[in-house]
């Protein structure tokens, strides 16, 4: 986390909900979660027919940015969002290692889609509970509110923009 005025940085991109800020926000995007597992994880433990079959799976876990806790799993049933706690067969502070991880068939994770659909489309991971996803993920652009935005700046959070609304989400 940064402090753009201080640190006089012009723009910020947040990812996930926001806390209270004096920033100006922006939302550019918001992605879309899933959760998924190696098929050798499957093999081993079984594919979850529903939420409450989850007592006896691992997760891959992910420390928060903001309070290094590490955070559950989080499904959506009938419009409600359920966290579910699972143990932590290792514990990841990048999607990277999140990914690489479950691809290891260390346990189940929660990314945004993007981080693998390739590995989706090959069967290197496949989705788990789909019919309960995860919460999708907002992302904003932050900038301070007194603060007169370069044509440099504007330009960037024009292609942002442009660039979000034209592919992932």
């Amino acid at each position: 986390m940064v402090d753009l005025i201080r640190e006089g940085i012009d723009c910020v991109l947040r990812v996930g909900d926001l806390q209270d800020s004096d920033m100006v926000a922006r939302r550019v995007a918001v992605l879309a979660e899933v959760t998924c597992v190696a098929p050798a994880y499957i093999e081993r433990f079984g594919m979850p027919a529903d939420i409450s079959a989850l007592t006896n799976h691992r997760m891959v876990g992910f420390h928060s940015s903001a309070t290094r806790a590490l955070l559950p799993l989080e499904f959506t049933i009938d419009g409600v969002v359920r966290n579910v706690h699972l143990p932590a067969t290792v514990a990841v502070n990048g999607a990277e290692s999140l990914v690489a991880a479950a691809r290891l068939g260390l346990g189940l994770i929660q990314v945004p889609r993007y981080h693998v659909e390739s590995d989706l489309a090959q069967g290197t991971l496949v989705p788990v509970l789909p019919d309960f996803p995860p919460s999708p993920t907002p992302v904003s652009l932050l900038y301070p509110p007194n603060r007169q935005l370069s044509p440099r700046v504007r330009v960037f959070i024009d292609w942002l923009i442009r660039a979000f609304g034209a592919g992932r989400g």
